[in-house]
């Protein structure tokens, strides 16, 4: 007997989000830590964190869209030519 695939999502989709916002988090403290030693001011190193907190997380985002393959699409069935 086979066993029914599960229809919810799995673990790992309910914990890409977390994952995408620790790396973006990740990317956003470092270049605050890194403007916070060149520039000595608090306030511009916060708004370059969260500047760069940001572009991570969108540029994150939309590199997961474009590696996930589509659940669910018709075109993998059609065939690929010119």
């Amino acid at each position: 007997m086979t066993e029914p695939t599960p229809q919810g999502p799995t673990r790992r989709d309910k914990t890409r989000p977390a994952e995408l916002i620790g790396l973006s988090a990740a990317v956003g403290i470092a270049i605050g830590v890194i403007f916070l030693f060149a520039t000595k001011n608090l306030l511009v190193a916060a708004e370059f964190a969260g500047v760069a907190f940001i572009i991570a997380l969108v540029v994150f985002a939309m590199l997961l869209l474009a590696i996930s393959p589509r659940r669910g699409s018709d075109d993998d069935e059609r065939p690929r030519g010119h």
